[in-house]
């Protein structure tokens, strides 16, 4: 079986082998020219990605003058076009073809966009539908968001699940089933956990009661380890019988400190809209994105940089990350008021529908921060 190339050696590969002429041009454009292009330069480069975006086809001077009313003739579309070529902008796959926007002409169209756009009615309806149901706790919601992201978009979604160490505790109780007891704890973040504990033969109702008024008085509003600490001491310090108790409340509480998965957890919906997805230029780059979302590694930093902005957009190059799949990645934060939990988002090539899954991921943030705190309540 031939050996695989590591990460960096193909990105190394990419950078050095011969490249088309879209991988030529897809730099920054200078920051001087995309804040002084003219009204016609900008009318026709955002016509340009609108209609490359739609056909998936490269687009010349007839076709934008069939779609924007300029007033002049083809010829001097076309030496615009020639000119937002030479700035970075556009880049022409062949020479008798159109041509297709770069990752800066794309920047510059994302930053075009209007901010107060919303939803279709169709799909505002389906998120009310969703964040209508009774939705038992935050990774129930979170697995539920990433599909309807993905429905909504067409592309896959991404979401970063809540960290335990930045949650608090909102409940901490025995529940007190006979033989056992439910040991529940209840995060901030609507997150639930339930571990099963034996209980002593010579246990009461009464003490049982006794110690869950206690957790639950001491540990509101304590982290998960900050609880499980104080749980330890006050174990120490009890005598029998309650020490057998408190030290097993004590084992449970640290099993839930090491999850399954990692502290950092992404929930993926709608994988399959990506093999579905005709955009990526390259083959390699959907098998690299699939990599990358199995790994996780990728993901979260693009998503643990998102927990700082109102709405993320990361295209192509400007990441070494979505640069290596000439993918891109939108993303918004969600959380309990000012405090700030995870992120929701979607990840597609980069000629995306980018007004349309920029609304949609904006949309489903905001249902999600309010439904998160409905839980935390």
């Amino acid at each position: 079986m031939p050996d695989v190339p590591s990460k960096s050696e193909r990105g190394s590969r990419k950078r050095s082998a011969a490249a088309p002429a879209r991988r030529d041009a897809d730099r920054e454009a200078p920051e001087q020219a995309r804040e002084h292009l003219s009204e016609r330069k900008d009318r026709i480069l955002r016509a340009l990605v609108h209609l490359y975006v739609r056909t998936g086809e490269p687009v010349g001077s007839d076709a934008i003058s069939q779609v924007v009313r300029l007033g002049v003739s083809s010829a001097t579309i076309r030496n615009e076009l020639a000119a937002l070529e030479e700035m970075g902008y556009l880049t022409q796959p062949h020479t008798s073809a159109g041509r297709i926007p770069t990752d800066a002409g794309y920047r510059y169209f994302v930053d075009s966009l209007p901010q107060t756009s919303r939803l279709r009615d169709p799909g505002r309806r389906e998120v009310v539908d969703f964040f209508g149901q009774a939705l038992a706790d935050v990774d129930e919601i979170l697995r539920g968001t990433t599909h309807l992201l993905s429905r909504l978009t067409r592309y896959a979604s991404l979401a970063l699940a809540p960290s335990r160490d930045a949650s608090s505790l909102a409940r901490l109780e025995l529940v007190n089933l006979g033989s056992v007891a439910l040991v529940l704890v209840v995060f901030d973040t609507g997150r639930v956990d339930k571990r099963v504990l034996e209980l002593p033969p010579e246990t009461t109702d009464e003490q049982l009661d006794r110690i869950s008024r206690g957790l639950s008085e001491r540990g509101r509003g304590m982290t998960l380890s900050g609880a499980r600490a104080a749980v330890a001491e006050e174990a120490r310090a009890a005598s029998d019988p309650d020490r057998a108790i408190l030290a097993r409340v004590t084992d449970e509480l640290a099993s839930i400190e090491e999850p399954s998965h990692p502290t950092d957890h992404v929930f993926l919906g709608g994988v399959g809209n990506i093999a579905a997805e005709g955009a990526f230029q390259r083959g390699d780059s959907l098998r690299e994105i699939f990599e990358a979302l199995e790994r996780e590694t990728e993901i979260l930093e693009l998503l643990r940089d998102a927990t700082t902005r109102p709405l993320a957009v990361t295209i192509g190059t400007e990441s070494p990350v979505t640069g290596m799949w000439d993918a891109s990645v939108i993303a918004a934060p969600y959380g309990l008021g000012e405090k700030t939990l995870g992120t929701i988002g979607v990840v597609g090539p980069t000629r995306m529908d980018y007004a349309a899954a920029i609304v949609a991921v904006r949309a489903v943030a905001e249902r999600l921060s309010e439904a998160v705190e409905a839980l935390s309540r």
